[in-house]
């Protein structure tokens, strides 16, 4: 039985959730987020939480609940308080600008990469930071990893799009003869 899946889901004030038979729906200050329900789990609210058990127990299910009530988890999150991700570019020459839904990128190559972002991401740039934040947790790392693979880190100087707690592993260069 997963340990996550254990653990109650809490519904903090200002958001409300709402089940139907193959969705779950939370409502919250920042937004709305809504996903679909996996058939072998059920989700019930109980006492302000959500509660969410196997149908059966069949392993599939057991495998199943632990992320419903991590991504149930991640839902309440996301519409009460958001996520952010930091990037960080480095390298000279290496800049960013934001321009309304689009990030224009200066990455070293030959010319300007625009970026769109999708609906319900946002971002900001001090000097050399690229903070995105949204509601959904899933959309903004796969969006976050996107930028990134646009000028991954290079192990020589470090130069390129890196995550901000990322490490980059340094190689020595050629040794001068």
């Amino acid at each position: 039985m997963s340990r996550i899946g254990k653990q109650p889901v809490p519904v903090v004030k200002g958001v409300s959730v709402t089940i139907t038979e193959d969705t779950i729906t939370a409502k919250g200050p920042k937004g709305e987020l809504s996903m679909n329900r996996h058939p072998l789990t059920d989700v019930v609210e109980e006492d302000g939480s959500l509660i969410v058990k196997p149908r059966n127990n069949s392993k599939p299910a057991r495998s199943a609940y632990g992320l419903m009530r991590a991504l149930c988890a991640n839902m309440v999150h996301g519409v009460s308080q958001g996520f952010a991700r930091d990037l960080e570019i480095n390298g000279v020459g290496y800049r960013a600008e934001v321009k309304g839904d689009t990030i224009v990128f200066q990455l070293g190559y030959s010319h300007p990469i625009d970026f769109k972002l999708p609906k319900g991401i946002s971002a900001k740039i001090e000097k050399n930071m690229l903070t995105l934040s949204g509601i959904d947790k899933a959309l903004l790392g796969q969006i976050a990893a996107n930028i990134r693979s646009l000028r991954p880190p290079e192990p020589y100087k470090g130069k390129g799009i890196k995550y901000k707690e990322e490490n980059i592993l340094r190689k020595v260069g050629k040794a001068a003869g």
